[in-house]
């Protein structure tokens, strides 16, 4: 029985580019949430100075109202960074922790200043009901807000570049190409294309869809470094180093970046028909 899946990949991994996106939108969703907690710490500083037992309001509601404004800032920046550097679902408390930690953050971030304000028995009646209802509502929109409702996966994000890759490949419309997988499809689709035309000989006249690499040191499951693959084994640049095999998509989750810039020279090396 013929397995009828896109022969694409593997994995989906982050490219540098995305993980350095993410990691700096993490950055800045933090300093956020740092910020947040830190409005929170006042309120609650000017709390048991009594600060708002008889007026004050407007600064009390300024306060909860800057802790929502970063605590969503914060929630949408982090959002942002797991959709350029997905956790995997398979890993279900990081995924859990890694989706949804904007609104545990932010429930850090309201809730002991709103159960103070509520709880106050010095406060003045109307402040109290007024900056607890606000607060309140602040805190549910800032925490909805940080939920993730449909978190991205590495995953899901390998079934989508497999999609993508096969429709680029087959000339299909390219209603799978989101962003985050297209560049990555585009390339394994071009480099796929590369290899099977660069690869025909009397056994195989369709080409192939098998590249060598230099395999990782180690042991390591992928090479610290990036490195090009090749047509066959028998190139030089691979001469006494120790060499994997297997499809355009096997050495890219290797960490291969391309296929070498050398074909011509390769083909002839490894034998394959070169055109005239």
């Amino acid at each position: 029985m013929s397995d009828n899946r896109p022969d694409v990949t593997k994995d989906w991994q982050a490219t540098q580019g995305q993980k350095s996106s993410a990691k700096r939108l993490r950055f800045f969703a933090v300093l956020c949430w740092i910020v947040a907690i830190g409005g929170e710490i006042a309120g609650i500083y000017l709390l048991y100075q009594h600060k708002f037992d008889h007026g004050n309001m407007p600064l009390l509601i300024g306060l909860l109202v800057g802790i929502a404004i970063f605590a969503i800032a914060g929630n949408l920046l982090w959002k942002a960074a797991n959709r350029h550097d997905p956790a995997r679902a398979s890993d279900t408390a990081r995924f859990f922790f890694q989706n949804q930690l904007g609104a545990i953050i932010t429930l850090i971030a309201f809730l002991p200043l709103v159960f103070l304000i509520l709880t106050d028995k010095n406060m003045d009646p109307q402040t109290k009901k007024v900056a607890g209802g606000v607060g309140a509502a602040l805190a549910v929109l800032a925490t909805l807000i940080g939920v993730s409702y449909q978190p991205p996966s590495v995953e899901q994000y390998t079934q989508d570049m497999n999609a993508c890759a096969t429709q680029i490949k087959t000339g299909q419309p390219t209603t799978a190409c989101s962003p985050d997988v297209a560049a990555q499809a585009q390339e394994i689709a071009t480099d796929s294309a590369a290899v099977t035309a660069a690869t025909k000989d009397a056994e195989h006249p369709a080409g192939q869809d098998v590249v060598y690499w230099i395999a990782p040191e180690n042991g390591a499951k992928k090479s610290a470094e990036p490195h090009v693959f090749h047509l066959c084994a028998a190139v030089s640049p691979l001469k006494d180093k120790t060499v994997n095999s297997g499809s355009v998509t096997e050495a890219y989750a290797q960490n291969a970046i391309r296929i070498t810039k050398q074909v011509e020279m390769e083909q002839k090396q490894c034998g394959f028909t070169v055109p005239q």
